[in-house]
């Protein structure tokens, strides 16, 4: 299922990333469902897309590298 808005992504993404990381995971998500036809494996490439970008910090925040 492609997310259109990222206020439709999981609570995890949507509770713990910064919003242009979110805009990360929404994008690579939805590209990766499409091509993979897989939703765990969309959902582990948009994770890494994140990860690219971003990194916690020492207190469990997500920032941009």
């Amino acid at each position: 299922m492609p997310y259109k808005m990222i206020t439709q992504l999981p609570d995890g993404v949507k509770n713990n990333l910064p919003k242009h990381a979110q805009e990360i995971y929404k994008e690579a998500f939805n590209s990766a469902e499409e091509q993979y036809g897989e939703e765990g494996r969309a959902h582990r490439v948009a994770w890494g897309a994140v990860e690219q970008k971003y990194e916690k910090n020492d207190k469990g925040n997500w920032v941009q590298k």
